[in-house]
C-alpha cells in the first residue's frame, strides 16, 4: 500500500496513488452522459468502498498501525466481521473479515469472495443516490439490470425503530453492470440523539488527516468498456489518464466533485500483476486529506508516507 501527497498552496492536498487495495491527467470531444441517464449523474457520489482482509484483526491493523487511519467498530454477524474508515463528507471504507468457515455470506459478499477466495482485496462499491427509486427506474429503462431495492431490516440494531424509515436502501444488479461489482444506496436521516452526534463527531477524526473518499480505481483489461457503460449510467466527461507508478491508462469519469478511475494495465508492472493474479477489482482508491505536520514524521515535519 503507498501514500503520496501533492503539493498544491491549498490547505487540503489530494493523494494521487492513495491505497493500492491488492494483495502485493479534459478529452477533446468527450461525449456528454445520455438523457435521461444524465440525472443519475447529477444526483450521485461516492458513498463507499469494500476492502476484505485476511481476518479482521489483521485489515483492521493495517488501516490503523500502517496507514493510521481510525477504526470504527461495526459488527460480527454470521461469521464475517465488519469494520469502518469513516470521512467528513460521508464517506467511507467498511472493512470485512472472515471469522469462521461456516461464515453465512449475503450475496454481495459470495460474489466478492468467489473471485478473492478468502485472501485480501476489494471488488465492490457503491455511489450515493437522492434519487434511488427514479434512478433504479432509469436504468432499467436504459437496459440495465438492477435487482428490487433491498432495505435495511426493521429491527437493524444501529436505525431508529420499526416504525421509522429503514437506515438504508440499496439496489445491485442482476448481470454485471461494470468490471467491478456496483451498487446505488440512500440513507434515512436518523434522529440526532447525544450519543449519535458525539460518536458522529469522533468518527470523522482521522489521525493521518484523511478527510473523504475521493476517487475509485477500476482495473479490468478494458478500461474503455467500464467508460462506456458509466456514459450509459449518466457519467459523461471521461478524461484519459495515465499512472506511471502502477503501470496503467485509463479514463478518469467525474462522480460530482469526485471521481471514478477507468484502468487497464500499460505495459508490465503493478495492474497487470494484480489483474493477472486476481482479475478486475478495485485496484485502489484515492483519499483526500488534510496534511498534519506532526504525523508521524515528528515534530514539524510535513510527512509523506511512502
Amino acid at each position: 500500500m503507498k501514500l503520496q501527497a501533492t503539493r498544491p498552496p491549498a490547505r487540503v492536498r489530494a493523494l494521487c496513488c492513495a491505497l493500492l487495495l491488492a494483495a502485493v491527467a479534459p478529452l477533446a470531444g468527450a461525449a456528454a452522459a445520455p438523457a435521461p441517464a444524465a440525472e443519475i449523474g447529477r444526483t450521485s457520489e461516492i458513498d463507499h468502498a469494500l476492502l476484505w482482509g485476511r481476518t479482521i484483526d489483521q485489515v483492521s491493523s493495517v488501516m490503523a498501525m500502517r496507514l493510521g487511519f481510525q477504526v470504527r467498530p461495526g459488527r460480527d454477524t454470521d461469521g464475517v466481521a465488519n469494520r469502518y474508515v469513516r470521512f467528513a463528507d460521508r464517506s467511507y471504507l467498511e472493512l470485512f473479515g472472515i471469522e469462521r468457515a461456516d461464515a453465512r455470506m449475503d450475496p454481495g459478499m459470495q460474489a466478492d469472495q468467489a473471485s478473492l477466495h478468502g485472501g485480501p482485496g476489494a471488488r465492490t462499491f457503491g455511489l450515493r443516490s437522492s434519487i434511488l427509486e427514479r434512478a433504479h427506474a432509469l436504468l432499467q429503462e436504459g437496459g440495465f439490470a438492477p435487482t428490487p431495492i433491498f432495505s435495511a431490516a426493521p429491527n437493524d440494531p444501529d436505525g431508529d425503530g420499526p416504525s421509522k424509515p429503514p437506515r438504508w436502501r440499496l439496489f445491485a444488479f442482476e448481470r454485471p453492470a461494470l468490471s467491478s461489482h456496483l451498487f446505488y444506496i440512500d440513507y434515512a436521516t436518523l434522529e440526532a440523539t447525544p450519543a449519535r452526534v458525539v460518536d458522529t463527531a469522533v468518527a470523522y477524526e482521522q489521525p493521518n488527516g484523511a478527510r473523504a473518499l475521493s476517487g475509485i480505481w477500476l482495473l479490468s483489461a478494458d478500461a474503455d468498456a467500464d467508460r462506456r457503460q458509466l456514459e450509459r449510467m449518466g457519467f459523461g466527461g471521461a478524461t484519459p489518464v495515465r499512472f506511471a507508478q502502477v503501470a496503467a491508462r485509463g479514463y478518469c469519469i467525474p462522480v460530482g466533485n469526485r471521481q471514478l478511475l477507468a484502468l487497464q494495465p500499460d505495459g508490465p508492472g503493478i495492474a497487470a500483476h494484480a489483474l493477472h493474479a486476481g482479475g478486475p477489482q478495485l485496484l485502489g482508491v484515492s483519499i483526500e486529506v488534510q496534511v498534519l505536520r506532526a504525523w508521524p514524521g515528528g515534530r514539524g515535519s510535513d510527512s509523506r508516507p511512502a
